[in-house]
């Protein structure tokens, strides 16, 4: 890849400005953010349901905690060895193996509730039990594309823009955490049985799936990238290149890459980490607050050009629609955010980012159980991302020049490692003890990451 580097102009800030933005990109990161946006669509079309899908096919609270855990260790454990893959077969063919894997996870979703229970050796194996086998292949392409995402967007924007860089791809890819759930909420109202509706919303996440791995692998250019990464080393006389899928050489590389983190990052770590442990213990029980503890849907009658409809959601459908407003909140304070942390530095954006994670599992489980209620709380979270930006260009910022790949996967490694048991505790209290008190308990541990971070984070030098 070239060194063609990102600016953005004052006036590119907005939504629409960081679409142009990511549309003048090369047409490798093109084509890797394309497939990524597929995959994205399918996953916010299905992932946020699966608790009470799991639900529905018998499973408990502690099996969905559980469900967050085994995700957890999913995402801690699949970066390195895709890394690995990438190394034998080439970027090319290993990005289109684990699409395909997804795509057949999605598959396996789809048909769980039609597999009977199957006894074995004195165990019954319940329908629920093959969602997890799902989230093994359904995961494999999003655990795969992280390092990638992160390393190329480094090395084509300036380091004082890093911040922008990234809101300009993430608001592209979050696009898609808008119009999955919504396009989810209207199929899962075709239908009454939320069992039966959500086997659709799964069959469309089939066909995007599908969708993605044809792109990708027809799209993917590997001899433009190598034959450009080629030129740019000659004509600059060093690697200055980020490698996507570096050798892996077993334990002791993770020592040594957790040994060279720069400095700076341990305390954004530490932080981060608490925060995402508290938001770990809750995330997967969201929708369960909404369908199941609070009942909500939503009943009006909308008047529109003379005409009057009836408006009348099941609180699964509803939940679809306030993750669309999250979302598009999300998406209209990205850019502004990453705008404003050029003037106020990384660190404030990041902790507003953390205060809004940490606070939501309060703010959630002490609403009132109305539709409006709802409607302002998803609103309120929607502000989490706005952040999100500035956090991974704190993330990749101090890394040295052809590092922004290694240092991002040891980050994510392991504070995903950390947060791997989130769940199980989540499950277990809100089963065992109370919902209430599994969210107080989250929101407490996520106060405190915010407050280490406050006190200890250190500012980005490009943005001091």
């Amino acid at each position: 890849m070239g060194q063609e580097q990102v600016t953005v102009d004052s006036e590119e800030t907005g939504p629409l400005g960081t679409f142009r933005q990511f549309f003048a990109l090369r047409r490798d990161v093109l084509v890797l953010s394309l497939a990524m946006f597929a995959f994205s669509l399918g996953f916010q079309m299905t992932n946020r349901f699966l608790p009470d899908y799991m639900i529905a096919l018998g499973a408990s609270g502690f099996v969905v905690g559980a469900f967050a855990t085994f995700g957890n260790v999913i995402s801690a454990v699949y970066p390195y060895p895709g890394g690995a893959i990438s190394d034998r077969i080439g970027s090319r063919y290993s990005l289109t193996l684990f699409g395909l894997l997804s795509t057949v996870g999605f598959v396996v979703w789809l048909v769980a509730p039609g597999i009977d229970p199957v006894d074995l050796a004195g165990v019954t194996i319940e329908p629920w039990v093959w969602i997890f086998v799902g989230l093994l292949l359904a995961q494999a392409w999003k655990s795969f594309g992280l390092g990638a995402s992160f390393a190329v967007v480094k090395q084509v924007t300036d380091p004082s823009r890093l911040a922008a860089g990234f809101a300009s791809t993430e608001t592209f890819r979050r696009t898609a955490f808008l119009v999955g759930p919504v396009l989810a909420a209207v199929l899962i109202d075709l239908y009454p049985a939320f069992t039966v509706s959500f086997q659709y919303v799964l069959a469309v996440a089939v066909v995007f799936g599908a969708l993605g791995t044809v792109v990708q692998h027809v799209l993917y250019d590997v001899d433009e990238q190598s034959s450009s990464g080629s030129q740019n080393s000659e004509s600059s006389g060093d690697a200055t290149q980020d490698t996507i899928g570096d050798s892996f050489e077993g334990v002791a590389q993770i020592r040594r890459d957790l040994r060279d983190m720069p400095g700076p990052l341990k305390p954004l770590l530490v932080g981060d980490t608490l925060v995402r442990f508290a938001n770990g213990m809750v995330y997967a029980f969201f929708i369960l607050v909404v369908t199941r503890i609070y009942e909500v849907g939503l009943s009006a009658t909308v008047s529109l050009a003379g005409f009057s409809y009836a408006v009348d959601l099941s609180p699964q459908a509803f939940f679809g629609y306030l993750l669309g407003v999250e979302m598009l909140v999300a998406l209209l304070v990205m850019a502004p955010a990453a705008k404003a942390a050029e003037r106020v530095g990384l660190k404030p954006v990041v902790a507003v980012g953390f205060a809004v994670y940490a606070v939501f599992p309060l703010v959630l489980i002490g609403a009132p159980g109305t539709p409006l209620a709802m409607i302002l709380v998803f609103a309120f979270s929607g502000l989490r991302f706005a952040g999100l930006p500035s956090h991974k260009a704190l993330i990749v910022g101090p890394a040295e020049a052809g590092a922004g790949g290694r240092v991002t996967g040891t980050y994510y490694l392991l504070r995903n490692t950390i947060v791997i048991p989130s769940g199980l505790l989540g499950g277990y209290l809100w089963d065992f003890v109370s919902p209430e008190m599994a969210f107080t308990v989250a929101a407490v541990i996520g106060i405190a990451g915010t407050g280490y971070f406050l006190m200890f984070g250190e500012e980005f030098e490009a943005y001091a």
